[in-house]
């Protein structure tokens, strides 16, 4: 599986985070509006899943397997489908029932040969994601933008809510 180099910056304001990516010389892509289904690939295993996301009529199905917290800890495959609603009813077919669905709203830049993104979820603060293609990369537009390497976490999106006392595998629906 492709390693994917990414890490987060927790409770950012997302206007003066835009004004500092675009300050750096960062170039403003998109704004999106995300859903996505998640399914448990083995129950009670939060180590590995499906995610079957829309974005703004773009859709993906990836498989996400998590090795470990750190910067490069995330493995991924991911392919384009072309039907969000036929996606999940063949998931379901094969067996998978989706544990939530999930909106979020991001900005998308592009920042010195990174992504990085200005993400919005309901029940927490924002955070910027900067992906790239090695763990040094990361942690030097993270310094660019003003943060250390000690800023950053590889968390995922579970123990990101868990640190604001949210079981994110409790709520089946977080909507806005």
């Amino acid at each position: 599986m492709p390693i994917e180099h990414e890490a987060k910056i927790l409770d950012i304001a997302p206007e003066s985070t835009e004004k500092l990516i675009l300050d750096k010389g960062g170039q403003k892509l998109r704004e999106k509006f995300m859903r996505r289904y998640v399914y448990d690939i083995t129950p009670g295993d939060e180590s590995k899943w499906i995610r079957l996301r829309d974005t703004d009529g773009e859709t993906t199905l990836t498989v996400k397997e998590i090795t470990s917290d750190a910067i490069d800890g995330t493995h991924e495959v991911e392919v384009c489908v072309d039907d969000f609603a036929a996606t999940n009813a063949l998931l379901g077919m094969l067996g998978f029932t989706p544990k939530s669905y999930q909106e979020t709203n991001r900005t998308s830049f592009i920042l010195d040969g990174a992504q990085v993104e200005i993400d919005t979820w309901p029940q927490i603060p924002p955070y910027v994601e900067i992906e790239a293609g090695s763990k040094d990369e990361v942690v030097r537009v993270a310094e660019l933008l003003g943060y250390a390497e000690a800023d950053l976490t590889g968390e995922n999106t579970i123990k990101i809510y868990a640190r604001y006392g949210i079981d994110l595998n409790t709520i089946t629906e977080l909507k806005f």
